[in-house]
């Protein structure tokens, strides 16, 4: 189930359902628009009964109606709780917790990556702040949706690329989005124009800069999306790329991969 607030949720369904196993069944609630700031029964707010789902997709853009989360999950009999956060004032660091611990009291497991683009089958974050986590429902969601993957075909004659497949794709849709407009493109130059592509989607992640990790204390969740991509590509591309060549003393010439340490 999808709890959808605005244009940023509604992308996701839209992705999901376009591009998602035929299987899945995607329900989607919308919370009332007027919420009071701090919700001391959520359930007063809720219908009294929910379809029954596996997974919760959280994507509430506001803290008030990401309290709702918890009592969502116990009357749809979830398993799991996936709430992304590519806006930190849509959920802070103290209600994620909040949230997180109640729900685990439920015996919920729940995982909330920072941005949705850095889900894999067994983490969530950037570099260094990844968490693992072990839920099989959310596992077999980031299978399909979370961290960009393509397998891509290069032409190696002329060094063009002539086929992006992604493998999974950012659950907003712009891995497709960018995979369709690499195609024709020069290896040399595909980074960093894959995330610059990415970002014409648009990105719905947050522009204010703020602690990623340790290695990256200032950056914006926007940039983390595009270093995501561009990455990816950069490690498909690394076989296809040519070795910087040097002269030798002997005036030879040589590249890298003929020199071994």
């Amino acid at each position: 189930m999808a709890v959808v607030q605005g244009l940023w949720g509604q992308r996701f369904v839209d992705n999901i359902q376009k591009r998602g196993p035929k299987e899945w069944t995607i329900e989607t609630y919308r919370p009332p628009t007027r919420l009071p700031i701090i919700l001391d029964d959520p359930e007063e707010f809720l219908p009294k009964t929910l379809p029954q789902v596996d997974l919760v997709l959280g994507c509430t853009a506001s803290p008030t109606a990401a309290q709702l989360i918890p009592a969502i999950a116990r009357l749809s009999g979830a398993r799991a709780v996936l709430c992304p956060i590519d806006d930190s004032n849509w959920m802070p660091e103290g209600l994620k917790n909040q949230i997180q611990r109640e729900l685990e009291r439920m015996g919920v497991e729940s995982v909330f990556p920072k941005p949705f683009c850095t889900l894999t089958e067994e983490t969530a974050g950037y570099r260094r702040s990844a968490k693992p986590y072990t839920s099989e429902t959310i596992s077999e969601f980031a299978r399909h949706f979370g961290k960009p993957k393509f397998n891509l075909t290069v032409n190696e004659e002329t060094g063009i690329i002539s086929k992006v497949d992604v493998v999974r794709g950012s659950p907003c849709g712009a891995t497709c989005y960018a995979a369709e407009r690499l195609e024709g493109t020069a290896v040399e130059d595909a980074v960093p124009r894959a995330g610059l592509v990415s970002h014409q989607f648009p990105c719905l992640a947050s522009m204010e800069r703020e602690f990623i990790d340790d290695r990256l204390p200032s950056d914006t969740l926007m940039h983390v999306s595009g270093y995501l991509v561009n990455e990816e590509m950069e490690k498909e591309l690394r076989p296809y790329k040519k070795r910087p060549q040097y002269f030798t003393p002997d005036e030879s010439v040589k590249s890298a991969e003929d020199t071994k340490a």
